[in-house]
């Protein structure tokens, strides 16, 4: 019977916790970062999905050639 599994499992048993600690820079800083990553990646969608999903419908439908006044999807 090879060793190697019973002295893995019993090493993982014995493991102490870390007793780890994130100062409120660190862990707010954290936060930024993972809310500016699922900003970016709601931003990604919207720029490769729906402004040219925009503007497909907005040509088959036969809209006016000129944008409106508010408009900057064709800019």
């Amino acid at each position: 019977m090879p060793r190697f599994p019973l002295i893995a499992a019993l090493l993982a048993l014995a493991v102490t916790p870390a007793h780890a600690y994130i100062g409120p820079g660190a862990g707010l800083g954290a936060i930024a970062v993972t809310l500016a990553l699922l900003l970016g990646a709601v931003l990604l969608v919207v720029g490769f999905l729906w402004y040219p999903l925009k503007r497909m419908l907005r040509g088959r439908n036969g809209a006016a050639k000129t944008p409106a006044a508010g408009d900057d999807a064709d800019r």
